[in-house]
């Protein structure tokens, strides 16, 4: 299974949108599977600002990479470029109605999106 396979079962398995990407790669992000969990527990349900799985997806990298690392504006550009936005009220369409994409797109965007560039890294 790969880690975007394993971000989608997460995420179907009632893990939130941070939870599914954060858990499906903490080993990149050199943590445990329960460090994973409480660090993306504020990330939830837009509480940030910015999708979960994004905030997570850029966690993974910051860990990996470094705070200042160009590969993390680089993810946020391309979730953007794909889905319109990077912002969890935007996406779910709470101000226009209009869902530009549902969560579990999201998880599976970033995961994605994160999985291509740990594998180029390597």
């Amino acid at each position: 299974m790969t880690k975007t396979e394993q971000a989608i079962e997460n995420h179907k398995q009632f893990m939130s949108c941070s939870a599914a990407v954060l858990n499906a790669f903490c080993a990149d992000a050199g943590m445990t599977p329960q460090a994973a969990s409480a660090a993306a527990a504020p990330m939830a349900g837009g509480r940030m600002g910015k999708c979960g799985a994004v905030l997570a997806a850029e966690a993974v990298l910051a860990n990996r990479f470094g705070q200042d690392d160009p590969r993390i504006a680089e993810f946020e550009a391309q979730f953007r470029e794909k889905n319109r936005s990077v912002m969890c009220r935007e996406l779910k369409g709470a101000l226009t109605g209009k869902v530009l994409r549902a969560c579990r797109g999201c998880v599976t965007d970033a995961a994605e999106l994160l999985e291509a560039m740990l594998t180029q890294a390597e």
